[in-house]
């Protein structure tokens, strides 16, 4: 919501005291009188003519930031698309290597010393906590 009143509070600072553009030439808003003279309308020129310069400044920021933002975005699908095949292929190891037997042993071994290498750390780390009265 807030980015709405942004948005309209930064078009109003743009185009304040003009109501709008017609036919080659500016309609004056309700404050002006009657009869624009040559000087106020080079100064009306002159200051559409900053904001036209402003206006293209920004647009050719939001261009260069799109396509850096593509870029990046290009170099994270091929990543992950490498990604994928690496771990397409270590899938592909594990489903052979749990087809045999021996494989599931060998692997329920490993997960086993795994486990038992956490619970004797946490051990040796309450111990240690009971002994000094502080985590290492």
């Amino acid at each position: 919501m807030s980015s709405r009143r942004e948005h309209r509070a930064s078009k109003a600072a743009l185009f304040d005291g003009y109501d709008g553009i017609e036919e080659g030439g500016i309609r004056a808003s309700s404050s002006y009188s009657g009869e624009i003279n040559e000087h106020d309308n080079e100064k009306a020129i002159d200051s559409l003519k900053d904001r036209v310069i402003f206006l293209k400044r920004l647009t050719g920021d939001i261009h260069e930031e799109a396509l850096s933002h593509n870029r990046l975005l290009d170099r994270m699908g091929n990543n992950m698309d490498a990604s994928r095949g690496i771990l397409s292929g270590t899938v592909d190891r594990f489903n052979m290597v749990f087809e045999k037997k021996s494989g599931r042993r060998m692997c329920m071994l490993i997960g086993g010393f795994v486990l038992s290498f956490f619970a004797l750390y946490y051990l040796m780390r309450y111990i240690v906590f009971y002994i000094n009265g502080t985590f290492v």
